[in-house]
């Protein structure tokens, strides 16, 4: 065999372990595999160099991010507007950026250590990989998807998500991949016992009450998934279609149910132009009804926001008639706002996706009231950002509430993994969830973010539950991350104390 089919040949073996960590996010939920494929990465980087390991980093991202994140391509397929080869170099530009991140870890970690020890396994190796997957999240308004931990929302680590957060969860799952390893490297066989008991260690955090139910304030709450089609969704001439879709699967619940939520975009137009529906929405709730919708919320001194707007049964509404939002902070790029756009508007249809202009609500906003509860809400991709989520929960929140329109993404992983991550900000905070989307996976969570109720994908119809709110407050949710921050810089420098002790 040639020298350049060897070269080709490890690289492909390089892809497909990156591939393979995919396998333990949704919808396949094999959480191993990620410690699988982590240890892959660290033991074929072993004695290469800084160089070298970079390389293998790149390739093992490319496997990992080109196939767990391969539906964002139907997204640009079907919508875009781009030819067919234009599509797939903007997603082979995405996949090589975030492949960057594993690569700059892997360079990082044989430059600090060249040596294999276990320090630089189980200390350095979870440390640095913190440090890139803050910068993944961060630079360029962040992209914090496939991040390792939220494969532990059903697995054995799921305990140290109210302590330290997704980031913790991580750090374990770095630090165990590095401690497998090394027995491999230095035959200490007798040592696999640790993992094992390492892990039974843990199941006494998920048994564990950091917040309290409070049954007597338990609701009667009702989801609508009104799985409108994307390519139907923003036409003017179904917008009547999609209003009267939407009542027609309300009104049934109006007797009954004390709290509905309709999806991101549920009417796909202004508040000031749909003012007289919203009046007459209004009006048909009674006094003990509350409505949740999304709709694009446009500002009187000039913007439109991507919001949440609250209805109650109230007097006749006006432009002037204060009422209850929540506008979305992290818009998504070409999505909802395009960089460089007088640049950019004119090349495609891509950069010219219905409501793609929308301004930044703040970072820091009131919950929503409803009744008694207060709500703590996010939209869309904004569910994935835990310290957003995080800056705005207080005490007296009741319940997380999220929507999204995951139909850009059809029938593929999107979703599955989008919702994983929403369960994770559940059982992070400590609060039950309810997730309200267009064409699924609309759920109710508790406050453990496990699932209790759960609508079919793809269909057209309503999830209602009884949810109950809790109070109290978790580690995370007080400390936020700065424990992972802390056990990071110690990691770091406990390394550095090592390596200067053996020189």
């Amino acid at each position: 065999m040639s020298k350049s089919s060897c070269y080709w040949l490890n690289r492909l073996l390089v892809l497909l372990l990156g591939a393979f960590g995919v396998i333990a996010f949704s919808p396949l939920d094999f959480w191993p595999a990620a410690f699988i494929s982590l240890s892959a990465l660290l033991i074929l980087i072993q004695k290469q160099s800084p160089k070298q390991a970079a390389v293998i980093g790149f390739w093992w991202g490319v496997g990992l991010f080109g196939c767990g994140l391969h539906w964002i391509y139907l997204c640009i397929e079907q919508f875009g507007g781009l030819p067919f080869i234009a599509s797939w170099a903007l997603i082979a530009l995405l996949i090589s950026y975030l492949s960057l991140y594993p690569a700059l870890f892997t360079a990082a970690l044989r430059w600090l250590l060249p040596e294999s020890s276990l320090a630089s396994l189980c200390l350095a190796a979870p440390a640095v990989w913190q440090i890139t997957d803050w910068l993944r999240g961060t630079l360029l308004t962040g992209f914090p998807w496939l991040q390792f931990g939220y494969t532990q929302i059903d697995a054995p680590l799921a305990g140290l998500a109210p302590l330290g957060g997704v980031q913790l969860l991580t750090y374990g799952i770095v630090a165990g991949s590095g401690f497998m390893v090394w027995i491999g490297m230095k035959h200490r066989w007798s040592a696999l016992v640790i993992l094992p008991l390492a892990l039974l260690s843990l199941q006494p955090l998920r048994k564990i009450s950091w917040t309290q139910e409070q049954p007597q304030h338990a609701r009667h709450v009702a989801l609508v998934q009104g799985n409108i089609a994307q390519a139907l969704k923003w036409q003017p001439q179904n917008l009547t279609a999609t209003l009267n879709h939407y009542w027609q699967l309300t009104q049934p619940l109006l007797p009954n149910t004390s709290l509905i939520v309709w999806p991101e975009m549920a009417i796909p137009d202004t508040d000031s132009s749909q003012m007289t529906f919203l009046h007459w929405l209004s009006q048909q709730l009674t006094a003990e009804n509350q409505l949740i919708t999304g709709i694009s919320h446009h500002h009187p001194q000039g913007g439109y926001y991507n919001s949440l707007l609250v209805l109650s049964h109230t007097p006749p509404l006006s432009e002037q008639t204060p009422l209850a939002y929540y506008h979305k902070h992290h818009l998504v790029p070409f999505g909802e706002f395009v960089p460089l756009a007088s640049l950019l508007r004119p090349l495609a249809p891509l950069f010219n996706l219905p409501m793609s202009s929308f301004s930044q609500g703040d970072y820091r906003q009131k919950p929503l009231k409803v009744g008694k509860w207060r709500l703590n809400p996010a939209i869309c991709y904004e569910i994935i950002l835990g310290e957003q989520l995080r800056a705005n929960f207080t005490e007296e929140i009741d319940c997380l509430l999220t929507t999204s329109n995951d139909a850009w993404f059809g029938d593929s992983w999107g979703p599955w993994q989008h919702v994983q991550m929403a369960r994770m900000r559940a059982l992070e905070l400590g609060r039950p969830l309810l997730r309200a989307t267009n064409t699924g996976i609309t759920v109710v969570t508790n406050a453990y973010g496990q699932i209790m109720a759960q609508l079919t994908p793809r269909i057209s119809g309503v999830l209602q539950a009884s949810v109950t709110p809790a109070k109290g407050i978790t580690p995370y949710a007080r400390w936020g991350n700065r424990p992972i921050w802390l056990l990071t810089t110690v990691s770091l420098l406990a390394t550095w104390l090592l390596k200067r002790s053996q020189r």
